[in-house]
């Protein structure tokens, strides 16, 4: 057994996709710092858990809609439509952890 420490800033896109280190999940690291702005509705076919470090960002899964900050953490369903924009000046930083070893999008907007 060999243990892959990995750099952040080597990781294509910035993001790390699991199957290329030997992972079953994948994790979108997010910082985004304009109010407003946020990824379109999408669904995946897995489980997305948002790890909330701080700002806060208005999510909407599913019909249902909550503003998430710092210190929380949201989970989304498989194949639920969700998307989140961010409230306020504060920068939104999250770790976005796919229940998946690869990224699998399915835009609906």
């Amino acid at each position: 057994m060999s243990i892959e420490l990995i750099d952040q800033d080597t990781l294509p896109d910035a993001d790390f996709e699991g199957y290329l280190h030997g992972s079953t999940v994948s994790v979108m690291f997010e910082r985004i710092d304009r109010d407003g702005a946020g990824p379109r509705l999408h669904r995946h076919p897995y489980t997305e858990t948002f790890i909330i470090r701080s700002g806060r960002a208005l999510f909407r899964v599913g019909d249902d809609e909550v503003v998430a900050v710092g210190g929380q953490i949201l989970v989304a369903p498989p194949r639920t439509p969700h998307r989140f924009a961010v409230v306020g000046p504060e920068t939104y930083e999250a770790l976005h952890v796919h229940a998946n070893d690869r990224f699998v999008t399915e835009w609906l907007e």
